[in-house]
């Protein structure tokens, strides 16, 4: 089973179906949060994912659009597009966002937004993070997102007080077949770690490999989209540096 792993699209259609022709064939889609925000396609980023998505989840900006989290919540660029989304939503879209639960499980893998302990609002950034929500999940291998930046945690001896840190090295399948795992696709939509072109992952569940991918996307198209809806130029600009 080749599943398609995806998160933090935030509504940035050029970069989804960048993604979408890359990946080549796939069993399942899993979407680890992060539907909208920041990008001016909400709708139909989340036709596509409701009509692929095996799983989805909900991610921060999704609560945020639905009220769940106080738009204070937001820097204020964000906010401004929160409150423009919420105007851009037919109620079956507004419906199927409320559905989306915070966190899931699929073939034996915990699947979250932010965090295992904390889904939708704890961002993994460091070891020590990391350390702490492998107690918190029962699952050898965990799935997150949330910080834009593809990532892979992991302690090779679970009897052992040691957790490795691992870049992605794209496109060379990594082994999951010993130890516990976190792992970070990276965003579609949005990355952050200068690098603008749109991140995923490929999990085989045969081989129990992942692979990190990229891939470019036309970032002036979405750019150019975003001024014509009088966008926030702090988050044009960021697409072309990824950051």
């Amino acid at each position: 089973m080749r599943v398609l792993v995806l998160s933090d699209i935030h509504a940035n259609l050029p970069a989804l179906e960048a993604v979408l022709a890359d990946a080549g064939t796939w069993d399942a889609l899993w979407f680890l949060g992060d539907l909208v925000g920041y990008g001016p396609d909400p709708v139909t980023c989340i036709d596509r994912i409701q009509a692929l998505a095996a799983v989805a989840l909900a991610g921060n900006h999704d609560w945020g659009v639905l009220g769940r989290i106080p738009l204070q919540t937001f820097n204020a660029a964000a906010r401004w597009v929160l409150e423009w989304t919420r105007n851009q939503l037919p109620a079956s879209l507004w419906a199927y966002l409320e559905r989306l639960p915070p966190q899931a499980e699929a073939e034996g893998f915990t699947l979250v937004h932010g965090s295992p302990r904390a889904p939708i609002w704890e961002y993994i950034l460091d070891p020590y993070t990391a350390w702490e929500n492998f107690a918190a999940m029962s699952a050898r291998v965990g799935l997150f997102g949330h910080t834009h930046v593809a990532i892979a945690y992991h302690i090779p001896r679970p009897e052992e007080a040691r957790l490795l840190i691992v870049e992605p090295v794209y496109n060379e399948p990594l082994s999951l077949q010993e130890g516990r795992w976190l792992l970070n696709p990276g965003s579609v939509g949005q990355p952050r770690d200068g690098d603008p072109r749109a991140a995923y992952a490929i999990l085989d569940l045969e081989t129990m490999t992942w692979t990190f991918r990229r891939v470019p996307y036309p970032v002036r198209e979405t750019q150019e989209r975003m001024r014509r809806l009088g966008f926030p130029p702090f988050l044009i600009e960021r697409l072309a540096y990824g950051e």
